[in-house]
């Protein structure tokens, strides 16, 4: 694991490991304070380095990285395994399922329009019960 670049801009990381459709969606949430380093809001510049971790806000859970390699291109999403390790705890990966199971009980589907105003009461309603 011989690896030449010793930093690399957060969002091209991000982005390179698939992390974020596009750069400027990554770029976006680091602008945002959605990625954090040590529990510090970090600007989409700022310079990674191997071994740090991030934290990425997504939504109603958060997602944990740990940076293995540094890499300034995308790459297959076979190769990802060899860049980052998700060390997400168990717990946000039981939020991410019952948002995941909120959502298709409600018959949100894509392309279906934003749901109602009632529709939106009754689904925090239902998710301050948890």
């Amino acid at each position: 694991m011989n690896n030449p670049i010793e930093k690399v801009r957060v969002d091209k990381w991000l982005w390179g490991v698939r992390l974020f459709k596009t750069r400027s969606l990554a770029a976006e949430a680091c602008e945002k304070g959605r990625v954090t380093i040590n529990e510090v809001k970090i600007k989409a510049g700022r310079g990674l380095k191997i071994g740090e971790k991030l934290i990425i806000h997504r939504g109603p859970w958060h997602q944990e990285v740990e940076v293995l390699q540094l890499t300034q291109s995308r790459m297959s999403a076979s190769k990802v395994i060899d860049f980052c390790k998700d060390i997400t705890p168990l717990s946000e990966l039981e939020k991410l399922k019952l948002h995941q199971t909120t959502l298709a009980s409600w018959n949100i589907t894509a392309g279906a329009g934003r749901p109602t105003k009632k529709d939106r009461r009754d689904m925090s309603e239902f998710l301050d019960d948890w």
